[in-house]
């Protein structure tokens, strides 16, 4: 076996379930190699013979609940901000259009009252811009926080699941 391949081993047992160091998500080596598991650890290969990709199977056995909060925290607040500028932008270019004043004037015409009475809606406050961006702030931190918060729950729930079936398999292949 070679240092590299016994260094990779090393580090895979050490990293299975019963080690506890770090944060990050932990595997377990079902095979080195593909190169190992033949037997063809330092020798030469034959000069005919074609170079094959080595393979990694590995199980992703936990996933640490803390670093998805943190990764889904700042993909959603990216995700918000996204959000916000595009509302912001389809705002003022319907705005500039005159969508709103006229969704507002024909509000307005069909509330009318024939003989008089008047009744008491704005559809022109109903279009503001704070009160667009403002429902759009309020929805987009209401993601933040329920995206964050389901997918922690999601973590806990995987590590629970892996601990009865074993987690997901993996195959990791090296490429040329």
């Amino acid at each position: 076996m070679t240092a590299s391949a016994a260094g990779a081993g090393a580090a895979a047992e050490g990293s299975g379930k019963g080690s506890s160091a770090g944060s990050a998500p932990k595997f377990e080596a079902r095979e080195r190699t593909a190169m190992a598991a033949s037997g063809a650890g330092g020798g030469k290969a034959p000069i005919g013979a074609a170079k094959s990709a080595r393979k990694a199977h590995l199980s992703v056995s936990r996933v640490e609940p803390w670093s998805v909060m943190k990764f889904s925290f700042v993909i959603s607040l990216v995700c918000f901000i996204i959000l916000f500028v595009a509302v912001a932008v389809v705002y003022a270019i319907l705005s500039g259009l005159g969508v709103f004043d006229a969704l507002a004037d024909m509000l307005t015409a069909l509330t009318e009252g024939g003989e008089g009475e008047e009744v008491p809606i704005d559809p022109a406050g109903w279009f503001s811009p704070a009160r667009v961006l403002g429902y759009t702030g309020l929805i987009g931190a209401l993601n933040i926080i329920l995206i964050t918060a389901l997918s922690t729950v999601g973590a806990m729930l995987y590590n629970l699941a892996a601990d009865l079936v074993g987690g997901i398999d993996v195959t990791l292949t090296e490429s040329e």
